[in-house]
C-alpha cells in the first residue's frame, strides 16, 4: 500500500483547522534543521553553550532477562539496571543538543524514528506516519479539534471515559452513544445509527472514537471480526475512526497470534487501515509512566500536516527529556526494540497476575454473595463489576420517570446505585460508578427504548494497585454489597 491509495478524506477537517495558518518562524526552523550546513542568523534560542545541562543519566531497568518486571519487584534496590547517558558518545551528545532547542510540532526526529520502529514491529501501516503528543489526552484533544466543527455529531462508546467526550463539548461537537457489550462496540448498533441518521438532526455523525483494547470503563477488547465489521461500515459511511489504545500492550491469554496479526497481540484498526481513515494514538504513561507525558499519533501525512500546524501554534513539539529517554531506550546503547518487547511482555504478564488475582477474591468475597457478578478482562487495567440491583429489595420497575435528559426511566437503578457508591464510601472503599462514563442519548432521535440510565447497575474496579491494596479493597466491596442488599424495604 502506497501513500497514493489513500482516499482524500481532508473534506472532516473542521473549518478552524483550514483556516489555521502556518508559524512562519516554525517554518525557519525546519529549513535549517533540514539543511544543519547553513549559517543561521534567524533563530532566537539561546545558544547550547549557555544552557546550565551538561549530561543527562537515566537509569532504568535492565531487561537481560526474560521477566525485568519480576525481577524489579522481587530484588528491590537489588534489581539490575543499566545508565543511559548523554555524555558517553558525540551522538549522545548531539541528541542532548538537539532536546534543549526549539523544536518543530512533529518532535525530535530521533523520538519520530524510534516510535516508527515501534509501529513497524507491532502493526502494518508502512506509509502512516507519526507524531509526538504531550500523551494520549493531549493527542485526542487535538485530533478532536482538527475534525470537529460546532454542531457535529461524533460517535462513541456509550459508556466512555468522561474527559474525551467533554473536551469537544466544549467546542460544541455532541456526542452519540453507540450500545456496546463485553466484547465492545456492537457493530450492527454503529451500522443502524448511520443508516437511520435523521438529516433534521444535522450532519452525520463523521468520527468514531473507540477504546479497542481493554476499553476504559468496560475492560472489553474488540475481535478481529468486530474491528474488520466496524471498517467496514467505516468505508461505507465514510467515517474516521480514532483508535485511542494506551491499553494495546497489556493483552492477556494471549497464547498464540490471530489470523492476520504479525505477533500475539491483537491486530490494530490501524493495520486494517487501506484508506487513511485510522487515526491512532499511542502513549507510553502505561507502560513507562504516567508523568512522562509522552506518546504520539499515527496518521495520513496529510492530516498529519495540519497537526503539525496545531501543535506549532499551540503546544510546541514535546519536552526534550521524554523525547531523549525513549529515544536512547530503544537506541543501541539501551534496551533496543527487542528489549522493549521484552519489557512491555513482561509487564502484561504482571498486570495479568493482579488481574488474576483480584478475579479469585472478587470471586470468594463478592460474587459468592451472589448480588454482583464480573467478565474477565482480555486487556487493560479494569474489571466491569455488574451489580444485580433487581436483587434489591427496594428495586422497583415498571416506572415511567422522566430523567433530567428528558429520557423516560423504567427502574429506579441510578438511584440504588448512588446510594451504593456512598455506602462505598462510608465504608472506607473508592469505586467508579457507570454514571461518570455514561455518553446520554437524545431521546428526540435516538432509540432510548432502554434507557441507559436503567443499565447502568456496574462498578468499575482496577487492578492497577498493588495486591496489598486489592486485598484490603474486595472484601470491603463483598461486605458493603451484603450489607446494602440487606437493606429492608421501603
Amino acid at each position: 500500500m502506497s501513500t497514493s491509495s489513500f482516499v482524500d478524506l481532508t473534506h472532516h477537517l473542521s473549518p478552524e483547522t483550514i483556516a489555521r495558518k502556518t508559524n512562519p518562524l516554525k517554518d525557519i526552523i525546519r529549513i535549517s534543521l533540514s539543511n544543519p550546513q547553513l549559517i543561521s542568523l534567524a533563530n532566537g534560542d539561546p545558544h547550547h553553550s549557555l544552557y546550565p545541562i551538561r549530561r543527562i543519566d537515566y537509569e532504568v531497568a535492565s531487561v537481560s532477562s526474560e521477566d525485568p518486571v519480576a525481577d524489579l519487584k522481587s530484588l528491590g534496590d537489588a534489581a539490575p539496571t543499566q545508565v543511559l547517558s548523554t555524555s558517553h558518545d558525540a551522538d549522545s551528545q548531539r541528541l542532548l543538543k538537539a532536546s534543549l532547542q526549539y523544536g518543530h510540532g512533529a518532535g525530535l526526529a530521533d523520538a519520530l524514528r524510534t516510535v516508527d520502529s515501534i509501529n513497524k514491529a507491532y502493526h502494518d501501516a508502512p506509509n502512516h506516519v507519526t507524531t509526538m503528543t504531550l500523551g494520549n489526552a493531549d493527542g485526542i484533544t487535538k485530533v478532536l479539534r482538527m475534525l470537529g466543527a460546532p454542531g457535529d455529531y461524533f460517535l462513541a462508546d456509550e459508556f466512555t471515559f468522561a474527559p474525551m467526550p467533554l473536551a469537544a463539548e466544549a467546542h460544541d461537537v455532541k456526542w452519540v452513544p453507540v450500545r456496546i457489550d463485553s466484547g465492545g462496540i456492537v457493530p450492527e448498533e454503529l451500522e443502524r445509527i448511520l443508516a437511520t441518521w435523521n438529516p433534521e438532526r444535522g450532519r452525520r455523525p463523521h468520527v468514531l472514537y473507540t477504546v479497542p483494547c481493554g476499553q476504559n470503563p468496560t475492560g472489553s477488547t474488540l475481535s478481529l471480526e468486530r474491528r474488520k465489521k466496524i471498517y467496514e461500515i467505516a468505508q461505507r459511511y465514510d467515517l474516521i475512526i480514532i483508535e485511542d489504545d494506551p491499553y494495546y500492550f497489556l493483552q492477556y491469554d494471549r497464547t498464540r497470534s490471530e489470523p492476520g496479526a504479525s505477533n500475539d497481540f491483537a491486530r490494530s484498526l490501524l493495520s486494517l487501515d487501506v484508506d487513511g481513515r485510522v487515526i491512532r494514538i499511542d502513549s507510553f504513561s502505561k507502560i513507562m509512566a504516567p508523568g512522562m507525558r509522552l506518546g504520539w499519533i499515527t496518521s495520513t501525512p496529510a492530516f498529519y500536516n495540519y497537526l503539525v500546524k496545531y501543535i506549532d501554534l499551540s503546544t510546541q513539539n514535546p519536552h526534550g527529556f521524554g523525547q531523549i529517554l525513549i529515544t536512547s531506550l530503544l537506541g543501541p546503547s539501551g534496551w533496543q526494540l527487542s528489549g522493549f518487547d521484552r519489557w512491555v511482555r513482561s509487564l502484561r504478564a504482571d498486570y495479568q497476575r493482579r488481574r488474576d488475582f483480584l478475579l479469585d477474591l472478587f470471586a470468594r468475597e463478592v460474587a459468592a454473595t451472589g448480588f454482583a457478578s464480573a467478565d474477565e478482562p482480555e486487556a487493560g487495567m479494569f474489571v466491569w463489576v455488574r451489580v444485580h440491583v433487581e436483587k434489591h429489595p427496594r428495586f422497583r420497575s415498571g416506572l415511567a420517570e422522566r430523567a433530567a435528559d428528558g429520557t423516560v426511566v423504567r427502574t429506579n437503578t441510578a438511584a440504588l446505585m448512588a446510594e451504593l457508591f456512598d455506602a462505598c464510601v462510608a465504608g472506607g472503599l473508592v469505586i467508579c460508578p457507570a454514571s461518570v462514563f455514561v455518553i446520554r442519548a437524545d431521546p428526540k432521535y435516538d432509540d432510548v427504548s432502554d434507557p441507559i440510565d436503567d443499565r447502568s447497575n456496574f462498578i468499575r474496579t482496577t487492578f492497577a494497585g498493588s495486591e496489598e491494596t486489592i486485598a484490603a479493597g474486595i472484601p470491603i466491596l463483598g461486605r458493603v454489597l451484603k450489607e446494602f442488599f440487606a437493606s429492608p424495604a421501603a
